[in-house]
């Protein structure tokens, strides 16, 4: 090798050595978050996961399957839910502001003191949820299931309730400023509002 051709050759050396190094960082960098045996990723597979208090915060669970699990105090704002099944789970207090959940399964959920605010849940299924003292101000529900919820004391403000099945439903004492419900059905929904 002549003088010349040294120098670059080192020179390349430490590149392509600066390079691996940086890959091997940006690799090990992108771990998978794993909360009590589940992890946290699109369509995980988790029933009766222990997920108390976790920091889910704009984490993608899409079409995850968390039916049962434990979700109290969670945090969830701006969470891809979009088609999860979280049939039976437990979100007492749990934060899902600006989550997005269309299509998402909470049915006989326990959302009591949960705060949906802004969240996006068009034709979800909430029939059976217990919503007592949940917020969802200015959520959007087109075509949400809700027979048999119960919203009780609910911060319903500017809340889109578009096409919504309402039977059954037991509304009383919500907040329902700037509410709308056209379309909706009240059949033997038990403090719904009239004239819609």
């Amino acid at each position: 090798m002549t003088r010349s051709a040294l120098p670059i050759a080192l020179i390349a050396s430490a590149l392509i050595s600066q390079a691996s190094a940086a890959d091997t960082a940006s690799t090990d960098a992108v771990e998978t978050l794993v909360i009590n045996g589940c992890p946290i990723w699109p369509y995980t597979r988790c029933p009766g996961a222990d997920l108390r208090h976790a920091d889910l915060l704009g984490k993608n669970l899409a079409g995850a399957d968390l039916r049962g699990a434990n979700l109290t105090r969670a945090d969830l704002r701006a969470a891809n839910l979009a088609g999860a099944n979280l049939e039976g789970a437990n979100l007492t207090a749990a934060r899902l502001q600006k989550a997005n959940a269309p299509a998402a399964n909470f049915r006989h959920a326990t959302l009591v003191g949960a705060d949906l605010e802004a969240a996006r849940l068009m034709r979800s299924d909430l029939s059976g949820a217990d919503l007592t003292g949940a917020s969802l101000e200015f959520a959007r529900l087109n075509f949400a299931w809700l027979a048999g919820a119960q919203l009780v004391s609910a911060n319903l403000q500017e809340a889109k309730f578009a096409t919504v099945n309402l039977r059954g439903t037991r509304m009383e004492g919500c907040v329902t400023r700037f509410t709308i419900f056209p379309d909706a059905d009240f059949e033997n929904c038990q403090g719904c509002p009239t004239g819609w």
